[in-house]
């Protein structure tokens, strides 16, 4: 079972020093894929990264500009592309002359609408630099570096920071819930090897966008690794009793999770099947998707 951590102390709009280093500022965006909203983190002082500037409202760009009075913003990072992540960075920089560093959306085919999140896409997010993975980023005190971690979506990228051995994990590893993983963008097999590459880098924290940070991160990321694994069991039972559809077993696979989460969880699954398909231990009669028929190999 995934250790969740679920309480928090915030208010919107107010500026909170959650580390020597970070200061967190929550959206008014509250919902079932970002629980009490986006959290924007602020590191260092004076001069100061911010990292995910979140959804485009004009009273969260009020409540960072009021906390960033008198600083210097050298650099706005975005960890994805998504519309509680990402729409606020431009504003934020024609604001503070700050340069966007992230992972340009991708570009795919239009999916149909059962396939979106809630949460949505900003398909046309474009930062001013494009980040590899190792890039690093330097102000006073404090040192940050790229981590790709491809999953979630495929322009996923975490922010390590040196001198709290902690990091910026987007919706990566989320501390509340487990991460959506939304075919064709989202991909099962690249985020368990995220999974393992964040594990083996040890942080000692992990600073999720959404929710309370994680302070035991390795149980913490076996566990979220390990309830995976325990899905894509199910989902072999579930074959096991014969050829049957992803929409047919999200509600018994998911009795427990909230209704409206459900759309979600069934990409989830779509993501499980396409890897289990990769791996030859499911077949699928023509094109893979939600009412496509899959039986065991």
């Amino acid at each position: 079972m995934i250790p969740f951590v679920r309480e928090i102390e915030f208010e919107y709009g107010r500026c909170d020093q959650v580390s020597p280093l970070i200061r967190r500022v929550i959206a008014d965006n509250p919902g079932p894929f970002t629980y009490t909203g986006t959290g924007t983190y602020i590191v260092g002082r004076g001069t100061v990264a911010v990292i995910d500037p979140g959804p485009d409202l004009d009273g969260h760009l009020r409540a960072l500009l009021a906390a960033l009075d008198g600083e210097t913003v050298s650099h706005i990072l975005v960890t994805h592309h998504h519309s509680d992540h990402s729409p606020l960075a431009r504003p934020l920089a024609r604001a503070t002359g700050a340069t966007i560093h992230g992972r340009r959306a991708p570009h795919l085919a239009e999916a149909a609408s059962d396939l979106m999140l809630e949460a949505g896409d900003d398909d046309g997010f474009r930062p001013d630099v494009e980040i590899a993975d190792g890039a690093v980023f330097e102000g006073p005190g404090w040192t940050l570096r790229a981590v790709t971690t491809p999953g979630h979506t495929s322009n996923h990228v975490c922010f390590a920071l040196a001198e709290e051995n902690a990091l910026f994990s987007g919706d990566h590893i989320m501390g509340w819930s487990t991460t959506v993983i939304t075919p064709p963008d989202g991909d099962m097999g690249a985020y368990f090897a995220s999974l393992d590459k964040v594990k083996a880098l040890d942080f000692d924290t992990l600073w999720p966008t959404h929710g309370s940070p994680v302070r035991d991160v390795a149980p913490f990321i076996q566990a979220y690794a390990d309830h995976r694994r325990s899905r894509e069991a199910q989902i072999l039972a579930a074959l096991a009793q014969g050829p049957t559809t992803i929409k047919a077993m999200v509600p018994s696979l998911y009795a427990a999770v909230d209704p409206r989460l459900h759309p979600a969880a069934a990409m989830s699954v779509l993501a499980h099947v396409l890897l289990l398909v990769k791996e030859g231990r499911v077949t699928c009669e023509g094109v893979a998707g939600l009412d496509s028929e899959y039986r065991l190999a």
